[in-house]
């Protein structure tokens, strides 16, 4: 299993746009992203940090439906 590290938030939405989830709105500090796939639609909500913490990280990765290894290869 791969070990998460913090993050700046800046590579977090790289990768979620290189899974092909995109922007849709922000609240507060908490940006919204979205991704529809035949099966429906994943929605990934990350706090505009300068640094995202590896708990937080799990836990936006669990609910885009992406493992820490595919999260890497982005």
């Amino acid at each position: 299993m791969a070990r998460l590290r913090p993050l700046p938030f800046r590579e977090v939405k790289r990768r979620l746009e290189a899974a092909g989830f995109a922007e849709v709105s922000q609240r507060g500090s908490h940006v919204k992203f979205i991704r529809s796939t035949p099966e429906g639609t994943r929605a990934a909500i990350v706090p505009h940090h300068a640094e995202v913490r590896p708990g937080t990280l799990r836990s936006i990765l669990n609910q885009a439906g992406l493992t820490p290894e595919e999260f890497d290869q982005l």
